[in-house]
């Protein structure tokens, strides 16, 4: 195998992550957080995009990194046009349509468009692999209740294929022949999906109002007090938008989206952040009730992601209520970060389909 190294940007609203593989090893790993005061000079999400780049080239520079050895760059992304799983090329029209966020304004829309930018720089191609908005969703689950509006696949895609081949591997099994419920709890979201031989045949709308509460994102709300709320005159779109999907969950009810420092509270006695943490496991338990529906309770495990599941009392809430639907499999050290080193890798070996959007 020749040494070329993959580069993975991964874009969330307050950082932005970077990693260099060497082959399957990892190299370089960097966090650079990001403020409101980093912000105050942008209008708009995407006005970011050249802030944010010049930052990861000033890191790769300083930290030595060879670029003229970087063979993939891979992406945390994007909002864009509904497609089924698997791993893309970043093209012209992918360009125009995170540009345009036509499903939807966010940092993670950043992170092709700067791996596109990099990589032509490089002279080398940008990919990203299971976007946030793959749709294998059964159509039945996509009814709402109004023609005028369908539900939307839109949920940690990359995380949940991941973790769900990482089960079937221990398993030995395919992930096609499981039945599988995934709860991840990201760092400002939360997905529940029904993994139903090999696709996710439904799923909350993990970024603009479905489903359980999370670390900065509402869930779902009662509609006629949204609507209310819209003809209050007290927000615009914009900042309604923003409360939902940047301002809701913990980071409504406790003043901080800092999983640690909600931890220190819960660990101090804090009464407040001890109820919301049970709040969010009780919503996140009942989605997967939920999803133990749809799947007619034939449900071969329950896989568990993301870093709040360090916490016992977090795992106790959710077993308590859910347990006995299926073995519960933890999966706390999450690492998108692999996941897209493997996409990588298996481009440069010549062992991966590259799908045109």
């Amino acid at each position: 195998m020749i040494s070329k190294k993959i580069l993975i940007i991964y874009p969330e609203t307050y950082s932005t992550k970077i990693a260099v593989y060497l082959n399957s090893e990892l190299v370089f790993l960097k966090n650079i957080k990001h403020t409101d005061k980093d912000f105050a000079g942008f209008k708009e999400v995407i006005d970011q995009k050249e802030w944010r780049r010049d930052l990861i080239w000033k890191q790769l520079k300083e930290n030595e990194i060879n670029v003229d050895l970087i063979e993939i760059v891979m992406a945390l992304s994007g909002l864009i046009r509904p497609l089924k799983s698997g791993i893309y090329e970043i093209n012209d029209r992918m360009i125009e349509d995170l540009r345009a966020g036509i499903m939807g304004k966010h940092a993670i829309n950043l992170g092709g468009l700067i791996a596109a930018d990099i990589a032509d720089s490089l002279g080398k191609k940008a990919y990203i692999a299971d976007p946030v908005i793959v749709d294998e969703m059964d159509e039945i689950a996509k009814v709402t209740g109004h023609p005028l509006f369908q539900k939307k696949s839109i949920f940690h895609a990359l995380n949940h294929k991941y973790v769900a081949r990482k089960f079937a591997r221990s398993a030995h099994k395919k992930y096609e022949e499981l039945n599988l419920i995934i709860l991840h709890v990201g760092s400002e979201g939360i997905s529940v999906g029904a993994h139903k031989n090999g696709k996710v045949i439904d799923v909350n709308n993990a970024f603009d109002g479905e489903g359980p509460f999370s670390i900065s994102r509402t869930g779902s709300l009662p509609v006629g007090d949204v609507i209310k709320l819209c003809f209050s005159g007290k927000y615009t779109e914009e900042e309604l938008l923003k409360l939902i999907t940047e301002e809701g969950g913990y980071a409504a009810y406790l003043g901080t989206s800092d999983i640690n420092e909600i931890d220190k509270r819960m660990l101090s006695g804090d009464e407040t952040a001890i109820f919301y943490s049970d709040a969010l496991a009780y919503q996140a338990a009942k989605e997967i009730g939920a999803m133990c529906a749809v799947l007619e309770g034939e449900v071969d495990a329950l896989l568990l992601s993301g870093n709040i599941f360090n916490s016992e009392r977090f795992i106790q809430n959710i077993t308590k209520r859910v347990g006995n639907i299926a073995e519960i499999n933890l999966y706390p050290s999450v690492n998108n970060f692999e996941a897209l080193m493997m996409s990588g890798l298996s481009i440069m070996n010549g062992e991966a389909e590259v799908l045109e959007y």
